[in-house]
């Protein structure tokens, strides 16, 4: 019998945190879930980890480290759900979190909802406990594309408590329906593989948005997410993780930035990229090769670039609603119930 919710995890030596997400992952309840681990080529003993739960827990063992977008592309490509959630190795699910959505989403009202974000809080300890603090509730943009965690490291109470449209799905734990992602394949896959890790969810987001789907915030969905990589950890991130997160800023508006976007917010844009080129040319010198793959790669990036567009043009006739912006759902004008105040960046700029 097809599952109802795929759940795809991708490890890169992270066996200290699997037997808590997995475990949580294979007991959820209220629907039918398959599990499957996509490991890169870890070496840390995380498919002897994953071994342990049995049939509950299927591996896909990877050669070498493909990266995060790539591995997830062959967890979707390994599984059949109507859903697919893309899990985070440390992330712990409540027991009905798939269940929530998967119910959500099948609403009459939900037909052109893609994607839905639950309520994350920051997790601490070995067994993920939660905190009072939020990790994410979902995605939002500005109109320069910059992406941030909506009320990331804020106590929780009295914050964001009520379901609403967003602009995309936190990466920890995104739950999409399969027929999206299909609709948002591009020939670099449905995470866009020349991202590598980093900034892959929230591209995912806005060209979903592009096309024409919605992304819900459901806070009965609840999970608890260690967040390690944060900006004020950055230099104490690789040098490879800090190297991706410079590209794939670039990478991110190249593939979803529209023209009229970038004249408006080229002001400060530019001044921020300036900032970030000189913070690569002073105290960040191992990201400088970010720069020179973006120019040995611009001509396949902008044939890129122009399938997305035509990709999006395609769908004007169904509604597409305008690409994220500031006053887009989940924007700058909130509330105490939700709404986002600028808040830490869901990754390191």
């Amino acid at each position: 019998m097809t599952p109802d919710v795929s759940i795809v995890v991708v490890s890169k030596d992270s066996a200290a945190d699997l037997p808590v997400s997995l475990e949580a992952a294979a007991a959820q309840g209220g629907v039918r879930v398959e599990t499957v681990l996509v490991d890169n080529a870890s070496t840390d003993g995380s498919r002897e980890a994953a071994a342990v739960f049995g049939a509950a827990v299927r591996v896909v063992a990877l050669p070498t480290n493909l990266g995060f977008a790539a591995a997830m592309n062959a967890g979707i490509a390994a599984t059949t759900g109507r859903y697919v959630l893309a899990l985070n190795p440390d992330c712990r699910l409540e027991p009905d979190f798939a269940a929530v959505l998967s119910r959500r989403l099948d609403a009459p009202d939900a037909a052109d909802v893609g994607s839905a974000s639950g309520r994350l809080y920051r997790a601490t300890g070995s067994g993920l406990a939660r905190t009072d603090r939020l990790d994410s509730a979902g995605i939002r943009f500005t109109a320069s594309g910059r992406h941030f965690d909506r009320g990331a490291g804020e106590i929780a109470a009295g914050r964001f408590e009520t379901e609403e449209e967003i602009a995309g799905a936190s990466g920890a734990a995104g739950f999409y329906r399969r027929t999206a992602l299909e609709d948002a394949r591009i020939s670099t896959g449905i995470f866009d593989e020349d991202f590598f890790l980093y900034r892959e969810d929230a591209d995912l987001a806005w060209r979903l948005r592009r096309l024409g789907w919605r992304c819900l915030y459901v806070p009965g969905a609840v999970a608890a997410h260690r967040r390690v990589n944060t900006p004020e950890r950055r230099r104490k991130m690789s040098a490879e993780a800090n190297r991706h997160s410079v590209k794939n800023r670039f990478l991110l508006r190249l593939n979803n930035q529209t023209a009229g976007e970038a004249l408006a917010t080229a002001v400060p844009t530019f001044a921020r990229d300036l900032v970030v080129l000189g913070a690569c040319l002073t105290v960040e010198r191992s990201s400088l090769p970010a720069f020179s793959w973006l120019w040995r790669n611009r001509k396949r990036l902008w044939a890129k670039r122009r399938e997305i567009q035509l990709k999006v043009r395609t769908r004007k006739g169904r509604g597409t609603p305008p690409s994220p912006s500031p006053f887009s759902p989940g924007g700058g004008r909130g509330d105490r119930r939700g709404g986002g105040v600028e808040s830490v960046p869901m990754e390191p700029r």
